[in-house]
């Protein structure tokens, strides 16, 4: 009788056996393999104490100075809080390349309404809240009404609004002066206080808050779990009961209204409202999640995961600036990241349990 064949014998006479047995032989790579699967965040996370343990060694109290550490955070706010919109929409399989475009249009539109109309900052702020949630609907209903791919929805959403953006505001920049003098409320976010040595903003503790909060809405709510079903399977989450066009919808205006928070607190971080600012928030918002874990194929990775993509890029910038390097080795190792982030997360997926 063959191995197969004796094999074959013991899963008919004893099935748990033969399953324990089978447990037991799953080598140290598969475990490990099955580990990342059930916490996408884990990749990322290593990466980071890696990172930050090379470049701690390297430049010893230099970089591990409370500081420069916080200095980490600071820089990471924007691209961390534009990067939660993110990950909401592709945690559904979507992706929004508008992202960047709303957060300008939104800071300029609290700037134009406070300064041209001459509207409380309070409102101007909830006008400017408002543009993100409206933009952020109608990419929602394009998408989910109209069943147009997110690629090309959020692509000519990107246009449209940058173009808004621009005619709008006639190219004007508010000068950070005349924000402090008139209307203080804006720069809110850009705000420090000092904890021991550590400087923070409140931009920072709004970045931190925010993904803590998405990360129990997101595990912990029946909403949150009809997100990651939609992005694994949208036939199946409608056959299970999931309003999935409700459930797009709602993730492209959440992601339009975080978009706008994070153009308030792109006032505070640059102390001005300028048109101008902030091309490159799309690129570096994709990069947070990419490196953080979160598959692009949707339905799998966390909230947690996109913080540390973000620290990430945030501990090389500073790291190799500090070290003297030319800012070109930063856009090649991030570049790098990115690759394997997401072969890392084709190996993940072939578990499939």
């Amino acid at each position: 009788m063959s191995k197969t064949e004796d094999y074959e014998a013991a899963a008919a006479k004893n099935p748990q056996a033969v399953a324990e047995f089978a447990q037991t032989r799953r080598s140290g790579l598969s475990r490990f393999q099955h580990a990342l699967h059930v916490t996408p965040s884990l990749v990322p996370l290593i990466v980071l104490l890696l990172s930050i343990a090379i470049f701690g060694a390297l430049l010893g109290s230099k970089f591990f100075s409370p500081f420069a550490l916080t200095l980490i955070l600071q820089q990471v706010a924007i691209v961390g809080i534009v990067g939660a919109a993110q990950s909401l929409v592709i945690l559904t399989a979507g992706i929004d390349l508008s992202v960047g475009a709303i957060m300008v249009l939104s800071s300029v539109v609290m700037g134009q309404f406070t300064f041209r109309y001459g509207l409380p900052p309070e409102i101007a702020v909830a006008c400017g809240l408002a543009c993100g949630a409206i933009c952020g609907y109608i990419n929602g209903w394009l998408v989910a009404v109209m069943k147009l791919p997110p690629f090309i929805v959020t692509l000519g959403m990107w246009q449209i609004i940058l173009a808004t953006n621009f005619l709008y505001s006639a190219n004007e920049t508010i000068r950070s002066q005349e924000i402090a003098e008139q209307a203080p409320l804006l720069q809110l976010f850009g705000e420090k206080f000092t904890i021991g040595g550590a400087v923070f903003t409140y931009g920072v503790i709004f970045f931190i808050a925010l993904v803590f909060v998405l990360a129990y809405v997101l595990r912990q709510t029946a909403w949150g779990r009809h997100v990651y079903a939609v992005g694994d399977d949208p036939d199946a989450a409608a056959l299970s009961g999931v309003n999935v066009r409700g459930t797009l919808i709602s993730v492209y205006v959440l992601s339009g209204i975080i978009c706008a928070f994070a153009g308030w607190a792109l006032i505070g971080r640059i102390g001005s409202v300028s048109p101008t600012s902030g091309q490159l928030a799309n690129i570096e918002s994709i990069t947070a999640v990419v490196i953080g874990g979160i598959s692009l194929f949707g339905g799998r990775g966390s909230i947690m995961g996109m913080m540390f993509g973000a620290l990430i890029v945030g501990v090389f910038t500073l790291g190799l600036r500090l070290l003297g390097a030319d800012a070109q080795w930063t856009y090649l190792l991030i570049g790098a990241l990115i690759i394997a982030a997401v072969a890392v997360d084709q190996w993940i997926r072939k578990v499939s349990v």
